[in-house]
């Protein structure tokens, strides 16, 4: 019986750990990174970036959605532009 309840206990947690590891939506994205301007909010909103791409005092940073990417621009430490990228293939 004890080994029953250690299984189902088991399986519960898995659901939930599961649950919280959800990739984001590119809207949910979007949302939390409303209204941000420096690159130190961009990662205090969203954490480290999925990928990122330097030339010179520009950077990409794109950040991987369930529904695709969304990718902003940062110029000299300043979020300049925002963009969303089709459906991720993975």
């Amino acid at each position: 019986m004890l080994g029953r309840r250690v299984l189902v206990a088991a399986l519960a947690t898995a659901f939930v750990v599961a649950g919280c590891d959800q990739t984001p939506s590119k809207a949910e994205i979007l949302k939390k990174a409303e209204g941000v301007k420096t690159k130190a909010d961009l990662e205090k909103a969203l954490g480290k970036p999925t990928e990122v791409d330097k030339v010179g005092p520009v950077e990409k940073w794109t950040y991987a959605a369930s529904d695709g990417s969304v990718t902003y621009i940062i110029v000299a430490d300043q979020v300049t532009l925002e963009a969303t990228g089709g459906t991720s293939k993975k």
